[in-house]
């Protein structure tokens, strides 16, 4: 779409967002895709909503519902053992603190800090040169390795419990209630296709490479309860963010066409809502390494020096961008060569 838009081959981002998911996606093009790498390593900051009680095939609202006969008991027992008197198989009373203590608990103990995640089977990451998501879609197994992550926050501004379909993922809440100290459990089901889950709304600050979508599963998973995500939206790529003045909106069309095996397909894809002044919202280069990285103020002759892959007299500790701020030109990306020195990474003409 910002190709079309801007009549230009080179366009690059610096990740993409899950299918279901909204929010924050940097597009650099031309010179400032060199940007890229750096952006992509940053920390990200996520809203979702988790639904405990029900798992599906994506660990999202975007795959096929997981149908476990246990779930409905482990939500009764877990309730009993929360609840004072409460007994296993009969309704029982939610005190919030019981509820919301089990779920600090248990996501500070496993969920913040270093940890080790194991991605989501329907992920692009790559496996003998094929993505995991098309080889599961072919039915194939996928194993995929733990990897490490970070996770600086993981907090919980709002529960809510209720019914959902344990026959089509994504489905509104029935019943739904905020849990209170008053509210009272419904253990007993009109429906035979409805299912007890409770949904938890989430902020998560990661590092890159990080899985909201396992974090979901990992938590429903440790609960004994089963989860998976019912929204995703990304509000923040290290200094990007979704309230930023320059952000443009973009939507989805479904286009349906024949693929090369005569079978019709349906895709979706990405519309900007301002195409024609695309170009207006983008940052300039001095601007977008602002956004990127931390910035270093060099002269006139200094840049020169870069710009023919020199050595100059700065002594930094970091990867930072060197620019000229009277002519707002920016020279190179640098990192440290040694003690008094820095050295140019890449540099722009």
């Amino acid at each position: 779409a910002v190709r079309g838009a801007l009549h230009i081959k080179k366009v690059g981002h610096a990740g993409t967002l899950d299918p279901m998911a909204t929010g924050t996606l940097v597009i650099a093009f031309g010179h400032a895709t060199r940007l890229l790498n750096v952006i992509v390593a940053h920390d990200k900051t996520y809203e979702a909503t988790i639904r405990l009680g029900l798992r599906t095939t994506t660990d999202d609202a975007e795959g096929e519902v997981l149908v476990d006969g246990e779930a409905r008991s482990r939500w009764q027992t877990l309730s009993a053992q929360l609840t004072e008197g409460g007994q296993s198989g009969e309704p029982t009373a939610l005190p919030t603190a019981s509820w919301q203590d089990l779920l600090t608990r248990t996501i500070a103990t496993n969920f913040t800090g270093d940890i080790e995640q194991v991605p989501n089977t329907f992920s692009a990451i790559k496996i003998n040169g094929q993505r995991a998501y098309d080889l599961a879609r072919e039915g194939k197994d996928v194993e995929l390795k733990a990897r490490p992550v970070n996770i600086s926050e993981f907090s919980v501004s709002a529960v809510r419990y209720g019914y959902a379909s344990s026959v089509r993922a994504g489905s509104p809440l029935v019943n739904a209630a905020e849990v209170a100290p008053d509210s009272a459990w419904h253990a007993n089901t009109l429906e035979p296709d409805m299912q007890p889950v409770m949904e938890l709304d989430v902020k998560v600050t990661c590092s890159a490479g990080t899985y909201i979508r396992a974090l979901g599963r990992d938590l429903g998973d440790e609960l004994g309860l089963g989860g998976h995500l019912t929204m995703l939206r990304r509000i923040r790529v290290g200094r990007f963010s979704v309230d930023m003045p320059n952000v443009m909106t973009a939507h989805t069309e479904a286009k349906t066409f024949t693929n090369r095996e005569g079978i019709e397909v349906t895709r979706n894809r990405a519309v900007l809502d301002d195409a024609e002044h695309a170009v207006d919202h983008a940052l300039d280069l001095v601007a977008s390494a602002a956004a990127s990285m931390d910035m270093l103020p060099v002269t006139e002759q200094e840049a020169t020096d870069l710009r023919f892959g020199r050595r100059i007299a700065h002594d930094i500790h970091t990867t930072m961008a060197a620019y000229v701020p009277e002519t707002n030109d920016l020279v190179a990306i640098v990192e440290r060569a040694k003690r008094g020195e820095t050295k140019p990474v890449a540099v722009f003409n």
